[in-house]
């Protein structure tokens, strides 16, 4: 070819051509129903092949699969023969990209720190400024903070003691809730 473009390369050099092993390229080969030419002890694709192969090493190297190289150059997929079902990149590839996905997600959740373990003394810290600011609180909002059945706090009658805090009755909250007024037992 008079424009310096190769007219065949042995498949030998196609290993270093593309960083590949061996089996890889014979993979791509098959991918691509490419047969190479024997002439003598030596097998050869020719210029278009080669373009061929081009174009997929360059379209892998860019995110793309095997499979979706053929499928874009409109190429007959090998796996519909029934012939070779050991030839393909295509099936390969896909199957190796989830699994790599599948532990990459696996690895990335058993990475990420727990959740924060809720503050047992919380409670404590509510208490201390309900009774501070004088807020009454409901029913369910003190049975919430000392972890109670709301029907034992109602049953606890107009004043009751619990983790230093005196608990009072002290009317109504909207809805008909019994109200509660919270105040520290030692000042």
């Amino acid at each position: 070819m008079s424009n310096g473009e190769i007219d065949r390369l042995p498949v030998s050099q196609l290993t270093e051509r593309y960083n590949l092993v061996r089996s890889a390229v014979y993979t791509r080969l098959d991918a691509l129903g490419i047969k190479p030419e024997r002439i003598g002890n030596r097998s050869y694709v020719n210029a278009g092949q080669i373009r061929l192969l081009d174009e997929l090493h360059q379209f892998i190297q860019q995110g793309g699969t095997t499979a979706e190289f053929l499928d874009m150059k409109g190429i007959q997929s090998p796996e519909a023969e029934p012939a070779d079902s050991s030839s393909g990149l295509s099936t390969i590839q896909p199957d190796i990209i989830k699994l790599v996905t599948m532990i990459a997600s696996e690895l990335v959740s058993k990475l990420q720190p727990p959740p924060p373990e809720p503050d047992p003394l919380a409670y404590f810290e509510a208490l201390e400024r309900a009774a501070r600011y004088g807020w009454l609180l409901s029913t369910k909002e003190v049975a919430y903070l000392l972890d109670l059945p709301p029907s034992v706090v109602r049953e606890a009658g107009d004043r009751f003691y619990e983790a230093g805090f005196v608990f009072t009755r002290a009317g109504f909250r909207s809805g008909g809730e019994l109200a509660w007024r919270v105040s520290k037992l030692y000042n």
